[in-house]
């Protein structure tokens, strides 16, 4: 059991159970199924035409390998924390620290992102957003909403998520059942399989599209059953995002065949002028506004997770992160920095920088968790009711190529910025923890 000097125990958490399979997997959707589905089908037909289809399926199995290790891991270990605590339990938390401070970051970074790309679309309906103070005022009081729903409780917040799902999913299916009426079949032929270069560059777009989970199953202390729902969630979560995904490409191909590629604002919103008139495109605007805001949602009720788990590991040296609410067992110090540190990215942050350390840690921290995997399976046995991948370590090998091809992709500034990054937190790490030691 014990690897080295490092033992793999799992710290004890003091959060209730109170998150079903059902609420995980929707939690999984909600912060899958973010801004990204609303632009990328132009983007896909632009690449690849009517073979982009090609591009979801890849896509799907890519992240899918990846998931099956997050499965298994997540079975394994079942505290609060998600790819920071998979990766210090196998590691040490060196490894640790850097897996929990990317997450944070690149979630953080997604979240003011995310909460901006709002305020623009409000502002194309009603332009007093376009006024600074107004956008002020209305992030500060996006930001006090979510920290409010948040301290509240794990269940109330994965109630507000449960509900933006099904009014983010809703219209989406609508759009695909009554769109496939108005689909012309010829739009959907191709003579040629695409290149291999070509499917490997649209992939690393859409994948992209695909990612979130890892901060969905921040929440894991909180599930009930964890050994067998977060594997359970994880595949209801992915398949869900999967096929919608394919579905909603066929269709906005189908129906807007070469002319896809034009639209690259609001794809989706184009089709459904087409299918359904001027109401239609205005209901697609609100519906992406309406799933920008679940997936904060669902962001802000995880990622806090994070901090409240690298704190009660002592990996971060404030012991105050990890107090939980005596009222509402919600580790509320960590939801108020995250939720504040998040407007404050909103609000004054330029995203080209955040955007850069984003990519390479969101591969990074994939990395890690796919590593932990194996080092687990070296270190301790499967014990009965955990999930274990079959095939031995092709599907850890497997994801691990997958994740190395798309860090190659990464350009050269987002190396450095990722590097630099590595760095700066490799100096905190060593500097805590020789204040520890004095």
């Amino acid at each position: 059991m014990k690897s080295g000097h490092h033992n793999m125990k799992q710290k004890k958490d003091h959060l209730p159970r109170t998150i079903s399979a059902i609420g995980l997997s929707a939690n999984i959707i909600n912060i899958v199924v973010g801004a990204g589905i609303f632009a990328l089908p132009a983007l896909i037909s632009e690449k690849m035409g009517a073979s982009g289809v090609i591009a979801y399926i890849t896509c799907g199995l890519l992240i899918g390998l990846i998931m099956l290790c997050f499965a298994e891991i997540g079975s394994k270990i079942t505290n609060t924390g998600g790819a920071y605590t998979y990766i210090e339990t196998a590691f040490g938390s060196y490894f640790g620290f850097l897996g929990g401070i990317f997450t944070i970051v690149a979630n953080m970074a997604a979240d003011a992102a995310v909460a901006n790309v709002l305020v623009n679309i409000l502002g194309t309906a009603l332009p007093i957003f376009e006024n600074g103070v107004v956008r002020l005022v209305f992030l500060f009081s996006l930001f006090s909403c979510l920290a409010f729903i948040n301290v509240r409780g794990a269940k109330q917040g994965i109630g507000v998520v449960k509900f933006f799902v099904v009014i983010k999913l809703l219209p989406l299916l609508v759009l695909i059942i009554f769109g496939w009426n108005a689909v012309s079949f010829d739009n959907l032929t191709f003579d040629t399989f695409p290149s291999f270069n070509i499917l490997g560059e649209t992939s690393l777009i859409l994948f992209f599209a695909f990612v979130g989970a890892e901060a969905a199953l921040i929440v894991g202390g909180e599930v009930v059953k964890p050994k067998k729902n977060i594997p359970k969630a994880i595949f209801m979560g992915i398949t869900t995002v999967l096929v919608i995904y394919i579905f909603l490409q066929v269709v906005s191909q189908g129906v807007l065949g070469a002319n896809l590629p034009n639209f690259k604002a609001a794809p989706l919103a184009e089709t459904a002028r087409m299918v359904f008139g001027p109401i239609g495109f205005t209901a697609l605007i609100i519906v992406s506004a309406i799933s920008m805001l679940g997936y904060l949602t669902g962001s802000s009720l995880s990622s806090p997770r994070a901090i409240y788990a690298m704190s009660r590991d002592e990996v971060l040296p404030f012991a105050i992160l990890s107090k939980i609410h005596k009222k509402y067992q919600t580790p509320y110090i960590s939801i108020l920095t995250y939720i504040g540190i998040g407007f404050v990215l909103a609000a004054f942050g330029s995203f080209e920088q955040l955007a850069i350390i984003t990519t390479g840690a969101i591969l990074l921290i994939y990395l890690g968790v796919v590593l932990s995997v194996i080092k687990i399976r070296l270190v301790q046995t499967t014990k009965p009711g955990e999930f274990q991948i079959p095939g031995g370590l092709t599907v850890p090998i497997a994801s691990i190529l997958i994740i190395l091809y798309f860090l190659s992709h990464l350009t050269q500034k987002e190396i450095i910025g990722t590097v630099l990054f590595i760095a700066v937190l490799t100096l905190l790490f060593m500097l805590n923890k020789t204040l520890k030691k004095s």
